[in-house]
């Protein structure tokens, strides 16, 4: 049921993205050929009814449907940022940190998903860093909107360690600008509760309780709303912009899925040689279809079962270990949400006009990572996270939205690459662990 829910979505997205493309350039040609001439007022009727943005006009000088319809759905995810990351990350870090738990096989797993959490950004972050260099993220802006570029300006990077601590955390919860100080809080709160065990309990319910009122209302958002709200940000951006987003998309597209794949080739076989010092050949080869299947389903919690046999039965992992590692891999490790996180928080911001400098990424791999932890099980949970991600850069003008509504609308492909790097990673790290606790069958595994 589920499999044919996400299925449907995926169809309902492609439908809006493909329509939107046409309705966008039938648009697009009715104002080139209007414009000029004496029909050109059929042209500014028709902007009026659906592409006006109200907000810079001091009267009714038009309805403006579809920025309404677009406003109103990256509002909904705006209002739920702070709940989301609070409930989320507060919850994961509660389960991780739970001390009946942690031992050395907790430990050794943490350090291990935080390991390749941190070379997946930077050799992400520095991909998308040479494609921004090379030109291919740019984007022709028009120069009635240059004007209006939020700007990220130079700053001291130790100030962000300062500012991430809230003096005052209601004024703190109460923007979505300064996310940092809501994801310490967070991880406060979360290890605070795993010291406090069963006293924390109650807390924990209502924690849980809202997480869920939370992941029911954007599973309504996305579900339900996305398709109309992409298709009317679509056509409203190629209307009013132009094409000039469509080259830099395809840039996005295909760096994701690229850079994505690379690293489940690299960095997993890499590490398991580094820190085991086994062949890895072995590794890459069985669970190969790990990762086909999880392309396949887009889904890493109806890929548990195949991981898990693969591990035991191929790979000559201990099922007591497995049974932890997958599970909690399954819910905190994310690499592959992170990497994405870097190469679209790049592409957006270039695309928007703005400076993206290695210090941007730097603090844009810490956001990621923190947030990419508490990944809420949602439908393109990991793209509806780079929203939080850029709210922590002030990337917030409306260039920026139309960017993020391309990386949201476009998420389909790239996140088959992206879902391969998370499980893959699940089943290295459980080698790994495996390896050094003394608990791997070395002829199943070179078998």
């Amino acid at each position: 049921m589920a499999e044919k829910q996400q299925s449907s979505i995926v169809r309902r997205m492609f439908i809006a993205v493909a329509m939107g493309f046409v309705i966008g350039f039938i648009c697009l040609y009715l104002k080139a050929t209007l414009k000029g001439t004496a029909s050109e007022g059929i042209w500014k009727f028709v902007d009026a009814l659906l592409f006006q943005d109200i907000t810079q006009t001091k009267s009714l000088e038009g309805l403006g449907l579809f920025y309404i319809v677009g406003q109103l759905f990256m509002r909904g995810l705006q209002m739920m940022i702070v709940p989301l990351v609070i409930t989320s990350l507060s919850l994961a870090l509660c389960s991780l940190a739970d001390p009946k738990r942690l031992g050395n096989i907790a430990v050794k797993t943490f350090i291990t998903y935080l390991s390749f959490y941190v070379v997946a950004a930077g050799l992400a972050g520095a991909c998308a860093y040479f494609v921004k260099t090379m030109g291919w993220f740019n984007v022709t802006l028009p120069s009635g909107q240059a004007v209006k570029l939020a700007t990220m300006e130079g700053y001291n990077p130790l100030v962000t360690v300062v500012n991430s601590m809230p003096s005052n955390l209601m004024n703190a919860m109460s923007t979505n600008n300064q996310i940092l100080s809501v994801v310490v809080f967070a991880v406060v709160l979360g290890l605070c509760m795993a010291v406090m065990g069963e006293r924390a309990t109650p807390l924990k319910n209502v924690i849980e309780n809202l997480n869920e009122v939370v992941q029911m209302f954007l599973n309504f958002l996305i579900n339900k709303t996305a398709p109309i709200a992409i298709f009317c940000m679509i056509t409203r951006a190629l209307a009013v912009y132009g094409i000039e987003y469509i080259a830099p998309t395809l840039v996005w597209i295909a760096t994701t899925i690229v850079v994505s794949l690379g690293l489940v080739a690299t960095i997993y076989p890499i590490g398991i040689a580094l820190t085991t010092g086994l062949n890895p050949f072995p590794f890459l080869r069985k669970s190969a279809k790990i990762g086909l299947f999880a392309a396949a389903t887009n889904s890493s919690a109806a890929t548990l079962p195949l991981n898990t046999r693969t591990c035991i039965d191929e790979l000559g992992c201990s099922e007591e270990i497995t049974s932890f590692v997958l599970p909690t891999g399954m819910t905190i490790n994310m690499n592959g949400t992170t990497a994405m996180h870097m190469i679209a928080i790049t592409f957006i911001g270039t695309a928007a006009g703005l400076d993206v400098t290695p210090a941007t990424l730097c603090l844009a791999a810490f956001l990621s990572i923190c947030t990419a932890v508490g990944t809420p099980a949602i439908p393109v949970a990991g793209t509806t996270m780079v929203y939080v991600v850029m709210t922590g850069l002030g990337m917030s003008s409306e260039l920026c939205l139309i960017g993020y509504s391309l990386v949201l609308a476009m998420n389909y492909l790239p996140g088959m690459a992206v879902i391969t790097l998370n499980v893959i990673g699940d089943a290295a790290t459980n080698v790994i662990v495996c390896k050094k606790e003394n608990a791997l069958d070395l002829a199943k595994y070179n078998a």
